[in-house]
Parts: structure tokens; sequence; C-alpha cells
């Protein structure tokens, strides 16, 4: 069987290192609309950029980004091509469900290639590099002559055990969003909560934790990842990465993270635009995905 591999753009492959890109893992794009233009992230959306214009935005409240799911002729074409290409299934990774549409349109196209070609759409129930790391090594599996039934199998695995935290260091864009309201807002913005948060397993970004400063925040953010989440794993039994928006505390994070042990083997990816326009370009914190041993069960 001949597989394709597929990734929606917030998967950041292609802000990744370039080892990736030249995968062949095929890219759906999400857009993002900006200051009166309408962009197709990882096409011309320069993501650093993306965060510094964020940064220096006035009155941001009443000009924030937006975002919008790939077209369904946007789906269909890499369907297609995928039919035209000979394969005959797709595995495409799509961002959280709990975060848009595009899985649910990924899948409702999907049902008009039964015919044609298996296609099966995994929700990642996270993003950014993670979702993209999903990506990559389903394709490492398919060149190792995987099907696509272990391939799902290996993947589900790792999705068990995945890991996105970090902090917001500003309030500003979660406010305007409408993710925090009312007097949480206020009472935040008023002590200086910088929330801890993170993917839960119905792949929603939610604030696991509210630390006063951000210092403290970023320190707590570390206690989770040493402690509760890599605890006595070997590092070649994981990969391990920074994930942030604008670069102004993923420096702090650095040196506020040597003094628990804590050390990133992989190298650091920049949040997707279309996640991060959700956020604010004030996020720093981590991705993480176990790698399955050989006395570990599916």
């Amino acid at each position: 069987m001949k597989i394709k591999i597929m990734c929606t753009s917030t998967g950041c492959i292609e802000y990744a290192p370039e080892r990736y890109r030249s995968m062949g893992i095929d890219i759906i794009r999400v857009h993002v609309i900006f200051q009166g233009r309408e962009y197709l992230e990882g096409l011309d959306l320069d993501p650093v950029d993306f965060y510094n214009q964020l940064e220096k935005l006035k009155d941001p409240k009443n000009h924030l980004p937006k975002t919008a799911m790939p077209t369904v002729g946007e789906i269909r074409e890499h369907y297609d091509r995928a039919v035209s290409e000979g394969y005959d299934e797709a595995i495409v990774f799509a961002i959280s469900s709990k975060l848009g549409g595009t899985y649910n349109e990924l899948c409702l196209v999907a049902k008009e290639y039964e015919e044609k070609i298996k296609i099966h759409v995994v929700d990642t129930k996270i993003t950014s590099f993670g979702e993209g790391l999903l990506a990559i090594k389903a394709q490492e599996f398919v060149n190792a002559g995987m099907s696509s039934e272990q391939i799902l199998k290996e993947v589900a695995w790792m999705m068990k055990y995945q890991q996105f935290m970090g902090i917001d260091g500003k309030l500003d864009y979660l406010i305007y969003n409408g993710r925090l309201k009312g007097g949480k807002a206020f009472m935040g913005q008023l002590l200086g909560i910088c929330p801890v948060v993170h993917f839960n397993r119905e792949g929603e970004c939610v604030a696991l934790e509210s630390v006063r400063t951000q210092k403290k925040a970023l320190q707590r953010t570390c206690e989770i990842m040493k402690n509760e989440i890599i605890g006595d794993r070997d590092p070649k039994d994981y990969l391990l990465w920074h994930v942030y928006t604008g670069t102004s505390l993923i420096g702090k994070l650095e040196e506020i993270e040597k003094e628990y042990g804590l050390e990133c083997n992989h190298e650091a990816v920049i949040m997707s635009p279309v996640s991060g326009a959700h956020n604010g370009p004030w996020l720093a914190g981590y991705g993480y995905i176990p790698l399955r041993r050989p006395d570990e069960e599916l």
C-alpha cells in the first residue's frame, strides 16, 4: 500500500529544521487575515515578523488577526493530488478539533473520496510542532514499511503522552479573544497573573494553574515538566523542545530551566501564526513527545 502523509500548516513543519521539509509531507494551509490582508500560513506569512507586529500593534483589541479554515476546494486539491499520484491511503494530521472546524472539514471532504482513496484524518488534540512531529514520525513509519493500521496505533500511543505547556506572559490577547472574561480578566491584570497553559486530553488549550509574576509561572512550568511529565525517562526516549511566539520570554525560560536540570534535546520551533494569534506574542514553553521503547506496549 502506498501511503501519503499530510498535515495542516499549524504543525509548523515549515518553521522546523530543514531536514523535515524534504520528507514529502503535504501541507494543507490555514488562512490568516491580518492588517487588511489574507495570508496562507507557511507560504507568505513570516511568523517572526507576524509576532513582531503583534507586539507593536496599536489598539490590538480592534485590530486582532483572524483565522479561517482551508476551503473545501483547497482540501480537494490535496486529496485529488494524492489520488493522481497513485496513493492508496492518506493519513491527515489536523490541528485539534477544539480549536476550530478544520478537522471536521477535512473529514467531511474525505467522505467524497471513499471510492478513490482511503483517508484517515487524525485529530491530534494539539497544535504547533507537536502536531507536526506526529506527521513526521508517521512519515518515518511509512518509510520503514509500516501499514497504516500500525502507524495509527503508534501515533495514538504518542498522543496519550504528548504535552504542550507554557505561559502567556501577558493576558491581553487572551482577553481580547474572549478566552478570559469579566472578573477573571480584571483580577488577572490587577494581580499580574500569568497562567500556565497546556492542552488537556480533549484537545483544549486551558489554564492548568494561575501564578503571580512571569518568573514564578516559568518556574512552575519547568517544575511540572521535569517532575511530573518527564520524570526519570531517559532523554533518548523522548523529544523536548522550546515553543514560543515572540522572543521576549524565551531567554528567561532558558535561564530558569537550568535550575531544574531541564534540557531540551530538539531545536526550538516557533508557534504557528494561526495558533499564536489567539495567545499573543508573549508565550514561551515546551513541547514534548515520548518515543516508545521496545518494552512499552501499544
